[in-house]
């Protein structure tokens, strides 16, 4: 209920009463969004407008996302290194130094975009425009530790 607002309009027209209510509701779901519209249409049909979805990201959201980028970007360095070290003998160890250098966001793009009203934009487009990149690139040292012993023992 936190995350609802509803304005409830009342008025006399001849005879009769007419009720007409503006529900908002922010959805972190994007399937229970698409759930509960179907659902609402379903059960009042015509008497029922369903704006177009405005999509955005929380500042919650968005250091969430840049701190999977970096812990995928030191995991990525890790794996390449360890791989290196195998074709060389070596076996990799802890990391003596780990140093995020850059990061970089930016939000999606609709490819051949011409201009136009924000309303006319299809759904894939306005999910596409509201998706949210990010990268991270990384500095990381780690400690090489000698040959590995290749002999077995009897």
């Amino acid at each position: 209920e936190e995350n609802m607002t509803v304005t409830e309009d009342f008025s006399k027209v001849e005879n009769t009463y007419q009720m007409q209510a503006e529900v908002c509701i922010i959805f972190s779901d994007f399937g229970k969004m698409q759930n509960v519209c179907n659902l609402l249409i379903e059960k009042l049909g015509t008497s029922l407008t369903i704006s177009p979805p405005h999509f955005y990201h929380t500042p919650e959201a968005i250091e969430t996302l840049r701190r999977q980028v970096c812990v995928a970007a030191v995991g990525n360095t890790r794996q390449k290194a360890q791989e290196v070290c195998r074709i060389f003998g070596h076996s990799l160890g802890r990391p003596l130094l780990i140093k995020e250098e850059e990061t970089k966001e930016w939000g999606g793009h609709i490819d051949n975009y011409l201009p136009r009203c924000p309303d006319s934009l299809t759904l894939q487009e306005r999910i596409q425009s509201a998706t949210a990149y990010a990268s991270s690139r990384v500095f990381a040292v780690f400690e090489i530790k000698g040959k590995e012993n290749r002999r077995s023992k009897l």
